[in-house]
């Protein structure tokens, strides 16, 4: 009898201490998500039965949430009455039916969540779309020589030495950028009730490469926020002009305090809009992964907005071949949760030739303990 209750109370005492991942239930297992683009050569948007597989897909691989690309480059990837139809359309036009009805039908009966995924201020490579031209030119940045980001446009000496980018970007620090983006994002949760929330892309300004440490050395490299109406606004609220004051430490720092500024009041209204109509929305962010280029080189403080609870979480477009710098990456990431959470993105776009590499580098960061794992993107998974 003595020797039965010895093993009795010795199996209890395993029973407690054993991690509870043994028993199927892990507490600080990491949530997974995928991020599924408008152009997906799966052509999610595009195909009732790719739609079904997506959740079907997700719901194999323990995919708990989906950031569904649905405004990309000034176009509209949804049901929209106030922006250009002709991307939506041509969806309808190859599924017959609205497959994010689809998509939020399914995903809601196999409890996974669906994020609108938003690109907030790249524009992509046009003009041509209903913000530029309902306000014109001058709701585009500008670097410090008047130049839009786009390597391809008024090329001169310096681009020799940095790389611009690819793409336009509108000017944070232009209220009217704000306005507009409102405007889409509500008619996208009124139209789609069922959404999890909101996940916002390109909150930021463009870096050349190599990009400055501050604005005080702008004479040997580029710079973005001369936007028209931004330039403005700050001369008004500061009384000096960007370019022409002197280029000290003292002018360069109130200057680029005002461009991050201008970054997270966007995103704070954008946040606390989508809160006000519905307070169960989620808000999150893809962020650029390095906290000091994150901060000094795109003007994107997430660990700030992270720390005022201005988002709900980010997710770090970690993307990255060297798992020993995702390694580092995301330690550093992680301590700056504030009163939210980190989610690490992984670039399987990188290794979809080397799976050994993703398997690794997925068993490096699950040992950090994220918030969540995303994957860039559905396509390579």
């Amino acid at each position: 009898m003595i020797v039965v209750k010895r093993v009795f109370l010795f199996s209890i005492a395993l029973f407690l201490i054993m991690p509870l991942s043994v028993y199927g239930k892990d507490k600080n297992a990491s949530a997974k998500g995928v991020w599924v683009t408008c152009f997906s050569a799966e052509k999610v948007l595009y195909s009732k039965r790719s739609a079904f597989e997506l959740i079907k897909f997700c719901k194999k691989s323990k995919i708990t949430e989906i950031y569904l690309q649905l405004y990309r480059s000034g176009k509209s990837y949804y049901d929209t009455s106030i922006n250009g139809r002709a991307s939506y359309d041509n969806m309808l036009k190859a599924s017959g039916v609205d497959t994010i009805d689809v998509i939020l039908k399914e995903a809601k009966r196999c409890n996974v969540k669906v994020f609108a995924w938003v690109n907030v201020l790249s524009i992509g490579k046009t003009r041509k779309v209903n913000i530029v031209e309902k306000f014109g030119d001058s709701i585009l940045t500008k670097d410090q020589y008047l130049r839009s980001p786009m390597r391809t446009e008024d090329v001169n000496e310096s681009d020799k030495y940095y790389l611009r980018d690819e793409q336009l970007f509108l000017e944070p620090g232009d209220l009217k950028v704000g306005e507009y983006t409102v405007l889409i994002i509500d008619e996208i949760i009124a139209r789609y009730p069922d959404l999890s929330g909101v996940h916002l892309d390109y909150v930021r300004y463009p870096y050349p490469v190599p990009f400055l440490p501050r604005s005080s050395f702008n004479r040997f490299g580029l710079t973005y926020g001369y936007g028209e109406e931004n330039l403005k606004r700050f001369k008004e609220k500061k009384g000096l002009d960007p370019l022409s004051m002197e280029n000290n430490n003292e002018n360069s720092l109130i200057w680029d305090d005002w461009k991050r500024d201008q970054v997270t009041n966007l995103v704070e209204r954008l946040a606390k809009h989508i809160k006000d109509k519905s307070p169960r929305m989620l808000i999150s962010c893809a962020v650029i992964p390095s906290c000091d280029t994150a901060f000094s080189a795109a003007f994107q403080d997430w660990p700030g907005w992270l720390e005022k609870g201005i988002v709900d979480y980010v997710v770090l477009m970690n993307y990255t071949k060297n798992n020993q710098l995702a390694k580092e990456v995301t330690r550093s990431a992680l301590a700056h949760r504030g009163k939210g959470k980190v989610y690490i993105g992984l670039g399987n776009f990188l290794m979809k030739n080397d799976p050994e590499v993703l398997s690794e580098q997925e068993r490096i960061i699950e040992s950090l303990n994220p918030d969540g794992i995303v994957y860039f993107s559905y396509d390579f998974l």
